[in-house]
């Protein structure tokens, strides 16, 4: 979700005729997308602005920004530790930024503006998407749970639903720009539709997916275990173009701390789900989220988040220590734990998780899977010089394309055979019997975006250069 927003910044920033610096310039706008979900955040931003200071009063033009959660939550705290902040914006108005930047410029003083409900829904605003094969599709924001670890309720508001009408108008705009995979976001998908009183739609509105032609993923993003309905997974394992895939958050395995995390579901009911999902899509792959270290979580505790992990089989899996955040009930709670008691519940989980992850990545071996390209590579690839995609279940794929077969583009698929399998990744080195390549209109409108990046740009008011914004070279810290 905060991809998207900073999709949607880029997009304002370029509506108003600022340009993209290129790779390594120093850039006039420097725009920060903040989170607040744990402390680090805010470690980053505040380290981040600390190493811009002398870089700003060197080039005294340059301006700065700071939006997202963070900027929601510690408001005024931000102008008061890096006073050469030009704007500050919060979640409910990031289509003001372009006039606070102006506003700043002018008045040669920073601009604050925090709104405390939504002023317009996000995904009106301009959008500057970093892949034209895939594209994320927000349908709500915001989220009515109340998890005693969460802040994001208090900074994000309650749950605000898009129309299916506009949802599908913006992914049939998406597809015929050359995408053929879409992610629906949400806060808590699964409970989209509650605002205008159809807890149905979201089934609903995946299937409606299936009817677009020329979509061929649909994937969806988080949903919350406690409003997970049958009618959901009856939809995705009767939609073609719904991937066989499944992000299902369980934070702790033990029925005691899900209580204090105040999550309304048990650990029998989520494996329920899981079940229920499998038997229906056998092959799905199922990711979670997990929070080791909650306040008061025992040995005992832990050893049940274990226990529902060995049993749920995840391909992947996030893993936290908890993080104490300012404002949510958990912060109050006692018993809060030892880091080192954390530390050594978190390794022990990171191992049985990438124990289970292997296993379940080596089944795949031997199996064809259809991989779409993406433009990003691995680490290793000038080594090993194989591509890289995912797989319809989301399992990251790095492939060879065999002496005399053609090269796909990103947003191109290919059906190879697994032959190897890594914790974190598949790998196929096919045979040229082996490899198949379907080129497809997304990898048409990667050529096009190629081709369209040599132009030479043409600032939107026609002035002169555009403005470039991105993140400067930053001075090497010293330890």
């Amino acid at each position: 979700m905060n991809v998207h927003d900073s999709e949607r910044i880029a997009g304002l920033l370029e509506g108003a005729g600022y340009s993209e610096a290129a790779q390594g310039a120093q850039a006039d706008v420097v725009v920060f997308n903040t989170c607040a979900v744990r402390e680090n955040a805010d470690n980053k931003l505040y380290g981040n602005l600390g190493q811009l200071a002398p870089i700003k009063q060197a080039r005294p033009g340059m301006q700065i920004a700071v939006g997202g959660c963070l900027a929601q939550k510690d408001r005024d705290t931000i102008l008061s530790k890096a006073p050469w902040v030009d704007a500050v914006f919060g979640t409910h108005n990031i289509g003001a930024l372009p006039a606070l930047l102006e506003r700043a410029r002018h008045n040669e003083e920073a601009q604050l503006e925090i709104l405390e409900s939504l002023d317009v829904f996000p995904s009106t605003l301009p959008t500057k998407r970093d892949s034209v094969y895939s594209g994320w599709v927000s349908i709500s924001v915001g989220c009515n749970n109340t998890c005693t670890f969460c802040i994001v309720p208090s900074l994000r508001g309650k749950e605000k639903d898009r129309r299916p009408g506009d949802i599908l108008a913006e992914i049939e705009a998406l597809v015929a720009d050359g995408a053929i995979e879409v992610t629906l976001l949400g806060q808590n998908v699964n409970s989209y539709g509650v605002e205008f009183g159809d807890r149905g739609a979201f089934a609903k509105l995946l299937r409606a997916c299936g009817d677009i032609e020329g979509l061929e993923r649909v994937r969806f993003t988080s949903p919350h275990p406690a409003a997970f309905t049958d009618d959901v997974i009856d939809a995705m394992a009767e939609t073609p173009n719904v991937a066989p895939q499944l992000h299902m958050p369980l934070q702790s395995g033990s029925d005691r701390i899900l209580k204090a995390m105040r999550r309304s579901y048990r650990s029998e009911k989520f494996l329920g789900i899981l079940d229920r999902v499998r038997a229906k899509m056998p092959h799905a792959s199922i990711s979670t989220d997990i929070i080791v270290g909650f306040p008061g979580e025992t040995e005992e505790d832990f050893r049940e988040t274990l226990r529902v992990v060995e049993q749920s089989r995840f391909a992947t899996a996030f893993t936290f220590q908890y993080s104490k955040r300012p404002g949510t009930p958990a912060a109050e709670l006692p018993d809060q734990l030892p880091k080192a008691v954390v530390q050594e519940r978190y390794e022990r989980l990171i191992e049985l998780q990438d124990r289970i992850s292997g296993e379940e990545n080596a089944a795949q071996v031997g199996r064809q899977v259809e991989v779409l390209v993406t433009a990003q590579q691995g680490r290793k690839a000038h080594e090993t010089h194989r591509l890289s995609g995912r797989a319809r279940d989301q399992r990251l794929v790095h492939f060879s394309v065999p002496d005399g077969a053609e090269t796909p583009r990103p947003g191109d698929l290919v059906t190879v055979t697994v032959t190897q399998a890594a914790p974190f990744h598949l790998i196929a080195d096919p045979s040229i019997q082996d490899y198949s390549l379907r080129r497809s209109r997304a990898g048409d409108a990667w050529d096009r975006s190629q081709a369209e990046s040599c132009a030479v740009p043409t600032p939107a008011s026609g002035t002169g250069k555009g403005v470039s914004l991105g993140m400067p070279s930053l001075p090497v810290r010293r330890s």
